[in-house]
């Protein structure tokens, strides 16, 4: 008989420290097996709990109860118990090797997230088709299912991250779902085991960021409450070292969900949770006869490494509302008629790629932007074009040099990393150096052998109009204004203005006239008259006869022909509002656009006029627009 806390070594299938009788043995044996025949000494502890014999390895238990030490396991039931071991210690292997994958590149990583997705699906259907059996012979807890189904939606989620399709979200929501509404957390606070707990509060973080991606905001909302009070009773229970932190994910989370200057409001002031992916119908349609290029968008680097600007999970509101306006509305790859927390194979995936690939790079160093711009730069299919959106601080030029080449303009800032720490005095020492954390309009040169689309939305945008097209591909970059009003400049944390006209335009006209509410019907037909003016300044660019060819050339990607509308809009609408009137607080490119055929086109400021008249908004624009302007 086992006495409390006796330690037995296992080596192969033997337990060679003490003499256990037949049943104890089994499980020790059911254990080497699924460690696959163990080669060195493994140290498991034995203890009984009231009646029950439990053999513990790594925080794993693995019981007995004490009716089963007089008859042997029938071996059927054993079989399952070690299969279960082994689906679960190779999905965990699997699993911990994603860490070691490379970020970058399309290629390496599909075959190993087959495999892991593989064994998930198996180790899935095994515990629901088996529960009884685990339940009473390995002792399977609720809260392990729901480690299960956790990983499942994080391996979704990472899909979602390699691939850029929306439709891997929503079955990562419905794994986090299914483990919140079958309440498979739900034990673990009754358990004195800190480290459980905080795998309930992963979950939730990661939930909330899911939600947050699917415009769930009502959810997400519910989900913080839940989040603070699991938070408050975890640091009450345990004496922890980080609940600061806990404590900072929520401000950082309720700051992410209070983010958009104006919202959307019912009859009876619920909030309206508006999309701004894109959708059937809000891009203008290519006329017959235009003669625009054929290029597709394919690949993007969304760049954020802005300190003041909200942020959650690596995410600044930039780079979030950025990732959005270079998506299609998510469509549900489980169909209507499947339950939720149905594992969905990855296989299942539309063959068309529906929008293009993004890496989200958050306070990169500048040898990691590279890295990643040139292995997307490699793996660039014939006839596409590498988007590169950079929402970053400006670094502006110390001093003027008698040749000003890519280089002595500044550009914007990479994470200084651990350089920071004596940043300062190599500041001062090399002052007439060139700062070498900066992104300089010249190290993006080599990436327009092929066709780039460049966003700088920054306080130094415009060293970037100090660009060459050295290899004659389509090359365009929209640049930010530098300076805002002082009233915008007060929004700053909250996300740049000039990334809110590209993510939703009606937004950012309805925040730079000071609107914090619209009313739904109002809001609705403001979004089809905008619909109606987006055709107008399509036809603008496309029949201007003084254009540069590279518009055009992007033109015929939808994603790019929203965001070259939606930056035309922006410039011409704060051209004719009161309070932008430094040449600084508009928006530039390059090449430069022809201003008369577009920004300042007297179709496009009538259209400006008419919105702030539907909005009651007239007055902050200059009526006699040509005149005045």
């Amino acid at each position: 008989k086992l006495n409390e806390n006796s330690q037995a070594k296992i080596h192969g299938n033997v337990c060679i420290c003490c003499q256990l009788r037949a049943n104890e043995l089994l499980v020790a044996e059911i254990y080497a097996i699924h460690r696959g025949l163990v080669h060195d000494n493994r140290t498991c502890s034995f203890e009984t709990r009231n009646g029950t014999y439990m053999m513990t390895y790594k925080s794993q238990s693995y019981v007995m109860t004490g009716a089963e030490t007089e008859d042997d396991i029938p071996l059927g039931e054993r079989k399952t118990v070690t299969d279960f071991c082994y689906l679960l210690d190779k999905s965990k292997q699997l699993f911990n090797g994603l860490r070691d994958l490379p970020q970058y590149g399309h290629k390496q990583w599909q075959s190993y997230f087959g495999r892991t997705f593989d064994v998930y699906t198996k180790l899935w259907k095994f515990q629901q088709q088996h529960r009884q059996v685990l339940d009473s012979r390995y002792g399977l807890k609720r809260w392990q299912i729901g480690e299960v189904a956790s990983k499942i939606g994080q391996l979704y989620y990472h899909y979602y991250l390699r691939t850029s399709e929306t439709s891997y979200l929503n079955e990562a929501f419905s794994f986090y779902s299914a483990i919140r509404q079958r309440s498979y957390y739900f034990q673990v606070n009754k358990e004195d085991r800190p480290e459980l707990v905080v795998k309930k509060l992963r979950y939730y973080a990661r939930y909330i960021v899911v939600c947050l991606l699917l415009n769930k905001m009502d959810l997400v909302k519910v989900l913080v409450k839940e989040l603070s009070e699991e938070i408050e009773d975890y640091t009450q229970r345990f004496n922890t070292e980080d609940q600061l932190e806990w404590n900072l994910v929520l401000q950082e989370v309720a700051a992410f969900v209070e983010a958009d200057p104006v919202v959307v409001l019912n009859d009876n002031n619920s909030v309206v949770v508006t999309s701004n992916r894109l959708q059937e119908g809000s891009v203008p349609p290519l006329e017959q006869g235009m003669v625009v290029g054929q290029l597709v968008l394919a690949d993007a680097l969304i760049i954020g490494n802005c300190n003041s600007q909200v942020k959650f999970s690596e995410l600044t509101i930039d780079m979030f509302r950025m990732l959005q306006a270079l998506e299609r509305e998510p469509v549900n790859l489980a169909a209507q008629t499947s339950k939720q927390g149905t594992l969905v194979s990855p296989s299942e995936k539309p063959a068309k790629r529906e929008n293009p690939h993004k890496y989200l790079l958050y306070k990169p160093t500048f040898s990691q932007l590279f890295t990643f711009l040139s292995a997307s730069f490699k793996e660039l299919p014939a006839n596409s074009v590498l988007l590169v959106y950079l929402s970053a601080t400006g670094v502006f030029p110390t001093g003027h040099s008698d040749y000003e080449g890519p280089y002595d303009f500044g550009g914007v800032l990479t994470n200084t990393n651990r350089d920071v720490v004596n940043g300062e005095t190599v500041q001062k020492r090399n002052q007439a150096q060139k700062e070498m954390h900066c992104l300089h309009p010249g190290d993006l040169f080599p990436f327009t052998r092929k066709p780039l689309f460049v966003i700088v939305d920054s306080s130094n945008s415009t060293a970037y109009k100090n660009f060459s097209n050295l290899f004659g591909q389509p090359l365009v970059c929209l640049l930010s204004p530098t300076v805002y009003p002082k009233s915008v400049q007060d929004h700053c944390q909250r996300g740049s203005l000039f990334t809110l006209f590209l993510y939703s335009p009606l937004l950012a006209f309805s925040s730079v006239c000071g609107l914090n509410s619209l009313r739904r019907g109002l809001w609705e037909r403001a979004q089809e008259f905008l619909r109606k003016v987006y055709r107008d300044i399509g036809q603008m660019i496309t029949r201007s006869r003084t254009i540069d060819q590279a518009f055009l050339q992007f033109y015929g990607d939808e994603f790019l022909r929203l965001l070259l509308i939606r930056f035309v809009f922006c410039s011409a609408a704060l051209r004719l509002h009161k309070l932008f009137r430094e040449s600084r607080s508009f928006p530039e490119s390059y090449p430069e656009l022809p201003k008369q055929d577009t920004v300042e086109c007297s179709l496009l400021q009538k259209h400006i006029l008419e919105l702030a008249t539907m909005l009651d908004v007239q007055s902050l624009f200059w009526s006699d627009s040509l005149e005045t302007y």
